[in-house]
């Protein structure tokens, strides 16, 4: 019998949050900068400061899963943010980082409750709650980038091709310019960071 790696799950969904985000990020970078910043109905308004809300939100989960408080510097730094080349930059740095710490873990860190400093209060909730509230956060709000790029000249992008073996050929392109191999993201297990 099989033993179940339920860490795995986690850092396959990490790896398929950078591909998805390197996706996204490339099919933006086709437009203007002021197509970016153009208003558009969506719930924050323009494609760039959905994607600076993504980046947000990622910095404030993980700094908590971390073990630090409210950051308020790093949050008005991506809430900020002014172009999608430093977004880019921000948020690959940031997934990255994500996928280190998931992949960090041991199984028996999944059911830690872990503080959320949200300033005014501090929630309290497992580690596995919290990662799975922050990729669905993720994918929702990259669906809202989606819907909006359809109002543009550029197709939006195919976003979820990054977890099941048989969409291995959408992803050759994407995994190599990340450096990664389809075996690695089976495993779900990538070196660690640095490392050859």
């Amino acid at each position: 019998m099989t033993q179940v790696d339920p860490v795995r799950v986690f850092v396959k969904l990490a790896m398929a949050n950078r591909l998805a985000n390197a996706r996204l990020h490339l099919a933006c970078g086709k437009l203007p900068q002021s197509e970016l910043d153009a208003p558009r109905a969506a719930f924050f308004g323009t494609i760039q400061a959905t994607l600076n809300h993504i980046l947000l939100v990622d910095r404030f989960y993980l700094n908590a899963l971390e073990g630090g408080g409210l950051d308020r510097p790093a949050l008005d730094e991506a809430r900020a943010c002014p172009d999608l080349p430093r977004l880019k930059a921000l948020q690959a740095a940031q997934d990255d980082r994500l996928i280190a710490h998931v992949q960090g873990l041991a199984p028996a860190a999944l059911d830690e409750v872990v503080a959320v400093d949200r300033g005014e209060r501090v929630q309290h909730d497992r580690r596995d709650d919290l990662l799975s509230h922050l990729f669905q956060h993720q994918t929702h709000h990259r669906g809202q980038v989606h819907g909006m790029l359809s109002a543009t000249t550029v197709q939006p992008p195919q976003l979820d091709e990054f977890i099941v073996g048989d969409d291995a050929p959408s992803r050759t392109a994407d995994l190599a310019a990340l450096g990664w191999d389809e075996a690695q993201l089976m495993r779900g297990s990538l070196p660690p960071t640095g490392a050859g």
